[in-house]
């Protein structure tokens, strides 16, 4: 049986409440939600309702129209990104960004639509608030940035930021990949304006899920225009939330599956965060102690990222994978943490236990780098 640590990207296996949700969704509330008044309809706009409840609860949010129904976290990051810029704005992000966010932003400097600045890390993996400040001017709208690097496992102080930039009157845009299940998200006492979130990962939610978070007092250009259900009189898009964001039908088996997935995430919410940290805190020990492997992740993170000298990571990760032990190799889609690291040629290889992960797990990834390490 497969040893799944992989759990950064998606995670894996899924609660069984999950695919019995999906199921029941569309065996029996298979209508399309919000665009009839028919009761499989209706009860499919029920579970649709549901979950977007869920998910404002779970950021504090008492509005629950200010939360979107998004493809994935790249998806809502793309929504807002493009949603709040003009043309002549100047952009702050990260160095060690996900290309979720650096991509978006760099064709849109490359187009000329806008200038960016990328901050670098500290040393120690942080991006410090007085960093961002620097790199403000005046023609600043939007501050972009990861809340927890999925290379590093480094959080960042979102609330410092989030108060630089309230006080700036510049937009603050969350990237919480890493974090959404794992951590409390407070996007509002932070002063985020937007929150991405995936569904696939911490929230143990299906794939293809994801949804974006808006401040109340912010309208987003929505960045596809079609049926929404609503305002249908009228050709053009719908300027409020969810709304603005959401045309088209919905993946509503996804969207059971989430809510599903966000309710067993949620309760145990505490208890998996320390289970983690736990088995990354004893590997990274154990890694630490064999002359061959280079650990670049730091005490408290909730994954783990090494390489095996004098072995590429994606060829160390294979040879996991030959031993049923599912890691990633690469470079994560995040070039500027590895020219941070010294790691752009051979990238890194990423441990991710989950809530399913154990004990003999570790010992057992623990076991095969050595051997790897020994030849």
């Amino acid at each position: 049986m497969m040893i799944y640590l992989d759990n950064a990207a998606t995670s894996f296996p899924k609660p069984a409440g999950v695919a019995r949700a999906m199921t029941q969704a569309l065996e029996n509330s298979g209508a399309n939600p919000g665009r009839a008044g028919h009761a499989l309809a209706l009860r499919a706009g029920r579970i649709v309702e549901n979950c977007r409840e869920a998910l404002a609860g779970m950021l504090g949010e008492g509005d629950v129209s200010r939360v979107a129904f998004a493809l994935n976290t790249t998806d809502a990051l793309n929504m807002a990104i493009h949603g709040v810029i003009r043309s002549g704005d100047h952009v702050v992000s990260t160095l060690i960004e996900h290309n979720s966010i650096l991509r978006p932003l760099s064709e849109l400097s490359r187009s000329g639509v806008i200038t960016l600045t990328l901050v670098p890390p500290a040393p120690d993996g942080t991006i410090e608030p007085q960093a961002i400040a620097a790199a403000l001017t005046p023609r600043t709208r939007l501050v972009a940035m990861t809340h927890m690097s999925n290379v590093l496992g480094t959080a960042q102080d979102a609330a410092a930021v989030g108060a630089l930039c309230r006080a700036h009157g510049v937009h603050f845009l969350l990237d919480c990949a890493q974090t959404a299940g794992h951590l409390l998200l407070e996007p509002q006492r932070w002063g985020c304006t937007m929150l991405a979130l995936p569904g696939h990962k911490g929230l143990l939610g299906p794939h293809g899920t994801g949804a974006l978070w808006v401040r109340r007092d912010v309208t987003l250009a929505p960045v596809r225009q079609g049926g929404t259900g609503s305002s249908s009189q009228s050709m053009f898009q719908p300027r409020i939330m969810p709304d603005s964001m959401e045309s088209g039908t919905l993946n509503l088996p996804g969207i059971a599956g989430l809510h599903a997935g966000i309710r067993h995430a949620l309760s145990h919410r505490e208890a998996v965060r320390a289970q983690i940290c736990a088995l990354c805190g004893y590997m990274r020990e154990e890694l630490l102690n064999l002359p061959d492997v280079r650990v670049y992740t730091r005490p408290g993170a909730m994954l783990l990222a090494f390489n095996v000298e004098g072995i590429s990571s994606q060829e160390a990760a294979t040879m996991l994978d030959a031993r049923g032990i599912a890691v990633r190799g690469g470079l994560h889609c995040a070039p500027g943490v590895h020219r941070f690291l010294g790691t752009l040629e051979t990238g890194a290889v990423r441990v991710s236990p989950g809530y399913a992960s154990t004990r003999e797990d570790a010992d057992a990834l623990l076991l095969a780098v050595k051997r790897i390490a020994a030849g």
